[in-house]
């Protein structure tokens, strides 16, 4: 018998509506819940680091690089992200986490297909952050040659964020395509996207 990524077979789970290529419901609760908590796991952490450099807290906890999490924090690749977006750019990863876990609970368990701009709204907030995410540790061995281990566990989320949404982004996007090799009427394209 086929399971989704929780283990549990679709049918086991009550939520039996498969979302084609895969053979369990992609928007099932059981699948989207673990994405809203661990989405305000790196909500909790980055409003941590925004709060330090917005100077609300006196330092930030790192117990594997020591102060180099501060350095990181207060490098000139930070301000510069900060003078380009007006606000920290821990700021703007909690923004976005907050994003994940608000759209992550949004919808039925049947959005993919009835409501495939939420889910590809929800993706436009997963997909970037990952990469967002995994340049800014490129930068810090880089550019900073400087470690912050916070960083690095917001970096995992939005990795581990990525892997367990892109299978209800690309069921909605696949949606799309054959209801367009269907019918080739951007009207109805357009109906059905909006739901």
């Amino acid at each position: 018998m086929n399971t989704d990524r929780t283990g549990g077979s679709a049918s086991e789970l009550g939520e039996v509506t498969p979302a084609p290529p895969w053979d369990y419901n992609p928007s099932a609760w059981s699948q989207r819940i673990p994405i809203c908590a661990l989405a305000v796991v790196g909500f909790l952490i980055s409003t941590y680091m925004a709060l330090y450099q917005w100077r609300l807290v006196d330092g930030v906890w790192d117990p594997v690089f020591g102060d180099q999490t501060q350095q990181v924090l207060d490098s000139s690749v930070s301000h510069l992200m900060q003078r380009w977006i007006g606000i920290p750019d821990a700021a703007l990863g909690a923004v976005a986490y907050l994003g994940d876990a608000v759209l992550g609970l949004a919808g039925s368990t049947q959005r993919w297909r009835h409501r495939p701009w939420l889910v590809v709204l929800f993706g436009i907030d997963v997909i970037p952050l990952g990469g967002v995410s995994a340049i800014l540790v490129i930068i810090q061995a880089t550019v900073l040659g400087q470690w912050c281990f916070l960083c690095l566990v917001t970096a995992a989320i939005s990795l581990v964020l990525v892997y367990w949404a892109y299978d209800e982004v690309w069921s909605s996007i696949t949606y799309l395509r054959r209801v367009w090799q269907r019918t080739h009427d951007r009207s109805v394209l357009w109906t059905v996207f909006w739901g």
